[in-house]
């Protein structure tokens, strides 16, 4: 077994390898020495590019994909009880480990910063990986999108820091034990999950309790939810707030635009320091403070981390420019929750001076029987919205839960909608609305942003 590797890790087998999350960890594993192998329902870069770190990735799920010396199979929450290679591993007698499980191990024995939140994890767990990089600290990180290219999502770094982005959706948060934790925000989401606030807030308590003894949680002190955390956890962990508000600890001072890039000055000890944020908007500013506080926790001046953020320019599918074709940009936004798509509208209001024109996939049937009004309100702020039919990822039809909702929602608001089922469809229904100046974002998690080429090459012959 090589150095580094957990126990039982040595030959793991992943179900789903493709995934963000899953993709991550056999990268890691990978690099430390392991025979990893797995499989995916289709091929893809993050397959390709764990192919070319040796690990075996099969197509399609098929109980023979499983070989018999395997250590371990590791699965997410997404995986569902009757896939072949589960039951051939019960078969086979093959321990079956949970994906939040086999990150905490990887952890063991450095010193992690886990970031949670509704909204905002992975650009902050981006924002870390990079200026930690940037610094020579050589971090680990496991991210749940790309930096700048397929498989770029983790690394094995030689450093004693790794940053995780720490998932609340199924509660496997629980499974961490930072020496640092960031709460960018406690929103009600995940309604499969969760039921309630309540069962929100009971969550991030467990999970703000995970910290090691010494340890610090970094949260937001704007955000109602986390302040709310904040109040509910009163005395029980090394607390440090971040934000506008007048009571932060890190206060931030100003946020200022400057087209696609923002300064933003902080008081840090009641001194003044300034910094770019390589990304627009408020939201992504602020990110970049929770981070810039993350790091001073675990002893990284200031002065030498606020500088270092500034080579952060952004993950996939985090407001990502995919081109511009006819004097039209296409941008592409992971936002699937209206709170993550009011932010990244308001972002690109500030830096384009043109029309924003939305083509939305809502993600989950669920979140759109619960959401589906926000979002709607969300999409008044472009100038005009093209829905698409709801992506389903891992849930079935809910009866009466449409992309309808949305629609209905966003006219009430005032806003200029329409609705185009065929993704197909969607590229020549861009090339007649789009003109010189505008700006398009295809918004959503699910495969919306596979329109943004197919847009651009219509508009190029426009």
């Amino acid at each position: 077994m090589a150095p580094g590797l957990p126990p039982a890790m040595d030959r793991p087998h992943f179900i789903g390898i493709g995934g963000a999350g899953m993709s991550g960890i056999a990268k890691i594993l990978a690099q430390r020495g392991a025979e990893v192998a797995g499989s995916d329902a289709k091929d893809s870069p993050t397959a390709q590019a764990l192919r070319a770190l040796g690990v075996t990735v099969h197509l399609g799920h098929a109980a023979e994909h499983l070989a018999d010396d395997a250590s371990c199979v590791v699965v997410s929450s997404a995986i569902r009880a009757d896939n072949p290679e589960l039951a051939r591993a019960a078969e086979r007698g093959i321990p079956v480990v949970h994906r939040s499980d086999a990150l905490a191990r990887l952890m063991d024995g450095l010193r992690p910063i886990a970031v949670a939140g509704t909204h905002g994890k992975t650009t902050t767990t981006s924002m870390l990986a990079v200026s930690l990089t940037a610094l020579g600290r050589e971090p680990s990180y496991a991210i749940g999108g790309d930096l700048d290219a397929p498989g770029s999502n983790a690394l094995h770094g030689e450093g004693e820091i790794f940053v995780a982005e720490a998932d609340e959706s199924d509660r496997s948060f629980h499974k961490y034990a930072p020496e640092v934790a960031i709460v960018l925000n406690v929103e009600l989401d995940h309604h499969a999950n969760y039921a309630s606030m309540d069962e929100i807030y009971e969550s991030f308590e467990t999970f703000a309790g995970r910290v090691v003894p010494g340890g610090t949680l970094v949260v937001s002190a704007d955000h109602e939810g986390a302040r709310e955390l904040t109040r509910r956890l009163a005395g029980t962990v090394r607390t440090v707030t971040y934000g506008a508000a007048e009571d932060a600890d890190v206060r931030v001072l100003s946020v200022v635009p400057h087209g696609l890039t923002s300064e933003v000055t902080v008081e840090l000890d009641g001194a003044p320091l300034t910094f770019t944020v390589s990304v627009p908007g408020r939201h992504y500013a602020h990110n970049a403070v929770a981070a810039l506080v993350a790091g001073r926790a675990l002893g990284i001046p200031a002065a030498e981390l606020a500088p270092a953020l500034a080579a952060y320019t952004g993950v996939k599918r985090r407001l990502q420019l995919k081109g511009e074709a006819g004097g039209v940009q296409v941008v592409d936004s992971y936002a699937h929750h209206p709170t993550e798509m009011t932010a990244d509208l308001e972002a690109m209001r500030s830096g384009t001076r043109g029309r924003i024109l939305v083509v939305f996939q809502p993600h989950l049937f669920s979140r759109t029987q619960e959401l589906g009004k926000e979002m709607g309100q969300a999409l008044a702020l472009a100038d005009a919205s093209v829905v698409l039919d709801i992506y389903p990822a891992r849930e079935d039809p809910l009866p009466g839960v449409t992309s309808e909702l949305i629609i209905d929602a966003a006219r009430a608001a005032g806003a200029d909608v329409r609705a185009v089922h065929g993704m197909a469809e969607v590229p020549e229904a861009l090339a007649g609305m789009a003109e010189p100046g505008d700006l398009v974002l295809t918004m959503g998690a699910g495969d919306v942003t596979d329109l943004g080429p197919l847009i651009l090459e219509r508009l190029e012959r426009r």
